[in-house]
């Protein structure tokens, strides 16, 4: 089973490479866009800005690469700017156009709800409230802590499997076919979050 872990100079890549070796799934860390075709699973990592991502993907054509890596129907995950980057648009320093492998936006936490208590970013340990069930999600409770890091989140009218309640509820999981996003990280987050990289294995 090979699975291509992204490089596009966004970070975070040696964490969800260490993770997957802990869990017995060895990964390769893959830039060439022409290479990805030739894999079974990718993952989508990221830390950083939005349209800085979008811009290293498309200079090198991975942004193509990974939408026919998606019509393929083999499996992607994205992780948290790695899920963001599957929609269609954010208003993350700008608008920008992201990957459209799934219908919504990425937009900043609202902290004019709750000025005094809402800290941006929302980082540390929360809960996620499944709320569909999704393969994914096997063996693991309704809810459950997984570790967050991230100042923007996605709005989106389906395809939401999990939700996260930071001032208020917003999604923090999706799927759409073989498209699975999360906003937190598996891979910092201990025996739940390696279940769910196991869990994406065993697709």
């Amino acid at each position: 089973m090979k699975v291509a872990i992204v490089d596009y100079n966004m970070g975070n890549l040696r964490s969800v490479q260490n993770a997957m070796q802990k869990i017995g799934h060895p990964a390769t860390i893959e830039k060439d866009p022409k290479k990805l075709a030739g894999y079974d699973k990718l993952i989508l990592p990221g830390v950083g800005a939005f349209g800085d991502a979008m811009e290293h993907l498309r200079s090198s054509g991975m942004d193509e690469a990974i939408k026919e890596f998606a019509k393929s129907g083999k499996p992607l995950l994205g992780i948290c700017l790695g899920m963001q980057l599957l929609f269609e648009k954010s208003y993350e320093f700008g608008e920008h156009e992201g990957l459209g492998l799934i219908e919504g936006e990425v937009v900043p936490f609202d902290t004019s709800r709750f000025p005094h208590r809402l800290k941006v970013p929302h980082m540390g340990w929360n809960e996620l409230f499944v709320q569909r069930r999704s393969p994914l999600f096997a063996g693991l409770p309704e809810a459950f802590y997984l570790y967050f890091v991230h100042s923007y989140h996605v709005v989106c009218k389906q395809h939401a499997i999990g939700k996260t309640l930071y001032g208020y509820e917003f999604v923090s999981a999706v799927q759409k076919d073989n498209i699975f996003g999360f906003q937190p990280h598996p891979e910092k987050s201990h025996d739940m979050g390696l279940k769910i990289l196991k869990n994406f294995m065993e697709l």
